[in-house]
């Protein structure tokens, strides 16, 4: 296993999202943070925004001197990973899982229609209590919020176009899970298409919400 690696969560997760798969690293191994918007970050003003996040990202790895990094996105955090490795050459190898790339106006829609929090609270209340612990109280449903207007933004103006795919030079493997609703195995093929050397691994019996994927199959591509 390579001595650098950094985890990123999803969209509406945080760093918990990815214990499971952390303390599976050897200690000091790993860097698991909440990116800006995210659990103990939820309080942060201003929008959420991929750029936000895959800028922080950049300056991170260049202000901590370690070399190089290996990165584990799940969702966004694949999205953001990519992104941060246009402008950043010492992110040397990305796995994503579940990332969404086809983003339009109908597209985004789709998604920001499931973030409204008075039907989550009526419809999932459990989800909703888990966001709140995850993100607190009097944040969660503006997470949700912030979020909505960042998708809304990619399907207006996506950040990762065909043209910026072709210019990472990263080692790059783009997984899907078999069971998963919220992405298809078209979009995820064609970015790997666009990406050079990129290669792409579907993971069986696994749906899109990390807590429910089998990190095993995840560190044994790591591995």
């Amino acid at each position: 296993m390579d001595s650098n690696w950094i985890l990123l969560h999803g969209a509406l997760g945080s760093s918990q999202q990815m214990q499971r798969l952390d303390k599976s690293f050897p200690a000091g191994t790993v860097y698991n943070p909440d990116l800006p918007g995210h659990g103990s970050r939820a309080a942060e003003e201003g929008p959420i925004t991929m750029q936000k996040m895959a800028d922080e990202l950049d300056a991170h790895i260049r202000e901590s001197g370690k070399g190089k990094v290996s990165i584990f996105g799940y969702s966004m955090g694949g999205y953001v990973a990519l992104l941060a490795a246009l402008k950043n050459s010492a992110i040397s190898r990305i796995i994503t899982l579940g990332t969404k790339f086809d983003w339009s106006p109908e597209t985004a829609a789709k998604e920001v229609r499931m973030l409204h929090p008075k039907k989550i609270e009526a419809k999932v209340p459990a989800f909703a209590k888990m966001l709140a612990d995850r993100h607190g109280e009097n944040y969660w449903k503006s997470v949700l919020h912030k979020t909505a207007d960042m998708m809304t933004g990619l399907g207006n103006a996506p950040d990762l176009t065909a043209e910026k795919l072709t210019q990472i030079r990263a080692e790059v493997s783009i997984c899907l899970g078999d069971q998963d609703n919220m992405v298809s195995r078209e979009e995820s093929e064609w970015a790997t298409k666009q990406i050079p050397g990129a290669d792409f691994k579907i993971l069986e019996a696994t749906p899109h919400p990390f807590e429910k994927v089998d990190v095993q199959k995840i560190l044994s591509i790591i591995k």
